[in-house]
């Protein structure tokens, strides 16, 4: 540890607060479109999806039915020229496209719609098995340009025959009646979903609507209005707690700035009054004043005007900006500057562990600093110490004086803006009643704590605590 005696003179400053009241606006009709729009979109390609899969599966139904056909008809076919029935003779009915082809190509038989027309030009079935099934678009056949085709090969080798049954390939929509139900659900199914979403959207953002309503109807002097909550216990409800909240907080908050502006001009007026006062008496009886005092007088009621606007400033930029620029400070360097540069008043003694260093703003820590050992000087009796350490992971400063000391059921109002203790009134005469207020803000925005505990000796005095994170 090391010690240095120096005497200090205080110069606390004081600070203004500003409130800002934000207003909420719910736009009821245009959730209900976004949300409705949204809804029957989906439905849309839902449905549009699901059709088009129906209509898909309709399609391989038929395709598969008209091969299960055609495979029967030349099944029969195949049948007769097993039993030794001529091929003009065993061929299916005539409305049928059928055709029975040699090893040679040669057309043996073929049903009305396919006389006169070139053999089917299709690969014979495997060794294995005696019947193929495929499509092809390269055949001379009526009723379309592609085709099912099922072959049946009927005898061995040389003298096998090859029996083709065909039918036109199935359009997009082989049954009419089955795809315009389908198509027609379509927009049927979105209209019902979108009238649905509309509907219940509505009933939803009812509770809503009325919240906006009330929220238009609260101002700044009628903040002990509340929105009304609904009955259902849903996100709605969730919103109109967050709201009344929020107006407890707009309330408190418009409380306390008005009591600080009446704060601040019974601050004002002192210093005001003092001067004015001067001022007449100069005026009025300039033989009974003496002109250097007149003038020191003034001097001391403009510099009390100075600090109250000097500290009303700093708290108005900590409460309009806490992202000020920060920089590594060294606490031990920072306090032996504040200590040093004080006229003398009464003992101060420094005790440091060596370098300790943080992360913040030299000029808000210093005014930190500044406030607490102006403080402590104006209660002190005859002595102030300083104790600086590293204590985990923080930063520890403590401020004693050796004073009357503040009871423990006040020790919370001190940081409260231009609070004064009766106990304390006449040696904080020369206090604005911020300089505890600012130091709290500041530690608050290092992310630290300033609090008033008792000493550890158990002496007479006040003793601040200030932690900040290294």
């Amino acid at each position: 540890m090391r010690s240095r005696e120096v005497v200090i003179a205080a110069r606390p400053r004081t600070a203004g607060l500003s409130g800002r009241i934000r207003s909420i606006a719910l736009r009821h009709s245009e959730i209900r479109i976004r949300v409705t729009a949204t809804a029957a979109l989906i439905a849309l390609v839902l449905s549009a999806a699901l059709c088009t899969t129906l209509l898909i599966m309709v399609r391989q139904q038929v395709t598969s039915d008209t091969v299960r056909e055609l495979a029967r008809e030349g099944r029969r076919t195949a049948t007769a020229l097993n039993a030794g029935r001529l091929p003009e003779e065993a061929l299916a009915p005539e409305g049928s496209l059928q055709q029975v082809v040699d090893v040679n190509g040669n057309v043996l038989a073929a049903t009305p719609p396919m006389r006169g027309r070139d053999a089917v030009r299709f690969p014979p079935p495997p060794a294995t098995d005696d019947r193929r099934d495929g499509r092809s678009c390269d055949v001379d056949a009526p009723g379309g340009d592609c085709f099912l085709i099922v072959e049946f090969r009927v005898g061995l080798e040389r003298d096998a025959v090859f029996v083709y049954a065909l039918a036109p390939v199935p359009g997009p929509l082989p049954r009419p009646a089955v795809a315009a139900l389908f198509i027609f659900a379509v927009p049927f199914l979105t209209g019902l979903v979108a009238y649905g979403v509309w509907t219940s959207a509505g009933r939803a953002l009812r509770p809503v609507d009325e919240i906006r309503r009330k929220l238009d109807e609260i101002t700044a002097t009628d903040l002990e209005r509340r929105v009304p909550r609904p009955p259902r216990r849903d996100e709605v409800r969730l919103l109109a707690d967050s709201i009344n909240a929020t107006l407890d907080r707009l309330e408190q908050a418009v409380a306390r700035q008005r009591g600080f502006v009446s704060d601040v001009s019974h601050e004002l007026r002192s210093p005001l009054a003092a001067l004015r006062m001067e001022l007449e008496l100069a005026l009025t009886a300039p033989g009974d004043t003496v002109p250097k005092d007149t003038l020191r007088a003034i001097l001391a009621s403009t510099d009390r005007l100075a600090e109250v606007v000097d500290d009303l400033l700093a708290l108005a930029r900590l409460e309009a900006d806490v992202n000020f620029q920060r920089e590594p400070v060294d606490l031990t360097e920072l306090i032996d500057q504040e200590v040093l540069s004080r006229p003398r008043r009464v003992r101060i003694t420094v005790l440091s562990e060596g370098e300790v260093t943080v992360q913040g703003g030299r000029s808000e820590l210093a005014r930190l600093m500044r406030n607490l050992l102006d403080n402590a000087a104006r209660h002190a009796a005859g002595e102030v110490t300083v104790i600086l350490r590293v204590e985990e992971s923080n930063a520890v400063v403590e401020v004693i004086d050796d004073g009357t000391g503040i009871p423990p059921e006040d020790r919370e109002r001190v940081f409260e803006r231009f609070t004064r203790l009766a106990q304390g009134r006449h040696r904080d005469a020369g206090g604005t009643g911020l300089g505890l207020a600012i130091s709290r803000d500041i530690a608050e925005a290092h992310r630290g704590t300033l609090v008033l505990a008792d000493r550890a000796d158990g002496r007479p005095g006040a003793r601040f605590v200030l932690r900040l994170p290294l």
